[in-house]
């Protein structure tokens, strides 16, 4: 199964966690600190559950420094549910969040939809407006350039990619992106379309559309 890195202050949280993930069959390691956290840590991680408020080095600047030496999913577990706060970690590169207290059963549902995605079997290359989509690797190029998406907005370009001309809300996308049962979270969609838009923006790219009032669409060619 996955190696996956928790960080928090909350030793209690940590001991709860490490329980319920590794009788899932994970093998997990928790720090207490974020300026513990080291880059033999991201060579392993396969999933990093981060919280925000922390001694010493909080979550948002772990997650900005981690960003540059791990593509695995970052998840956030906060209780800071601001939406500037969310919108933050966001665009700093997390993938997710989950506002403290959180039921487990939803944490484990996230991690392992993230982890599917990241252990997917291989399949082919398609292009859809400009986007070359590697679904073997789940990374996209404009030419032969990366577009350094993260994980989660690559699953969002790819299900509008490979559904170009379909208009999906919020809600749709965020449950068929990442497979979640519950609630869909429409602020975390918002942002990564932001971040999506100003990187395909930096290669002449837009194909990503709003249907106001409904959603995105993926231009049809």
């Amino acid at each position: 199964m996955a190696h996956i890195l928790v960080v928090d202050d909350d030793r209690d949280l940590c001991n709860l966690l490490r329980t319920a993930l590794e009788r899932d069959g994970h093998t997990v390691t928790a720090l207490y600190r974020g300026d513990a956290v080291r880059e033999q840590h991201c060579r392993w991680a396969d999933c990093i559950l981060l919280d925000v408020m922390m001694p010493g080095e909080d979550g948002f600047a772990v997650c900005r420094r981690l960003r540059a030496l791990a593509d695995c999913p970052i998840l956030f577990l906060t209780a800071r549910t601001d939406e500037a706060d969310v919108l933050r970690g966001l665009g700093l590169g997390g993938d997710d969040y989950l506002p403290k207290p959180f039921r487990l059963a939803e944490l484990r549902a996230r991690i392992n939809a993230h982890l599917r995605r990241q252990n997917r079997a291989p399949v082919h290359r398609v292009l859809r407006g400009g986007v070359t989509f590697d679904l073997s690797a789940g990374a996209a190029f404009a030419g032969e350039i990366p577009l350094h998406l993260t994980r989660a907005e690559y699953a969002i370009c790819e299900h509008l990619a490979l559904r170009a001309g379909r208009t999906f809300s919020k809600e749709q996308l965020y449950e068929a992106a990442f497979g979640y049962d519950g609630t869909a979270d429409t602020t975390a969609v918002t942002e990564h379309i932001k971040n999506i838009r100003a990187k395909l923006r930096t290669c002449g790219l837009q194909p990503v559309e709003t249907v106001w009032g409904i959603g995105y669409r993926w231009k049809s060619e």
